[in-house]
């Protein structure tokens, strides 16, 4: 889900003594009209009023983009895991040594990483 978020200055704006004078309804009404009203008391911005429904969407455009980078963590993990598990497996010793003991066989090639 992509979330258009809009800059404070752009937003539907009402005094806060409107908010005292028209009341809670009042203040609703505006909301219903833009899903959002930023407050402001002497013309400066103080706080912006969500309806549920926005509220909702941003909550769900927050948990999206987070499970993409909670996949890719996952995915770092899991290699590092199975790395890991290899280093503390009981003969890790000695096939670090086996592999160390002889010369490197490149056969012509440059080998670096798990890919090569």
């Amino acid at each position: 889900m992509s979330l258009k978020l809009d800059a404070l200055d752009v937003l539907p704006r009402t005094p806060a003594s409107d908010v005292k004078k028209l009341g809670w309804r009042g203040v609703m009404k505006t909301v219903a009209r833009g899903g959002k009203v930023v407050v402001t008391n002497h013309n400066t911005p103080e706080a912006v009023i969500l309806s549920a429904e926005e509220y909702g969407a941003i909550l769900q455009a927050l948990d999206a983009a987070g499970a993409a980078q909670r996949s890719a963590l996952d995915t770092l993990r899991t290699r590092f895991d199975t790395r890991l598990a290899a280093l503390q497996a009981d003969d890790a010793g000695a096939r670090l040594r086996g592999a160390m003991r002889g010369p490197a066989r490149l056969r012509g090639k440059v080998k670096a990483g798990a890919t090569c």
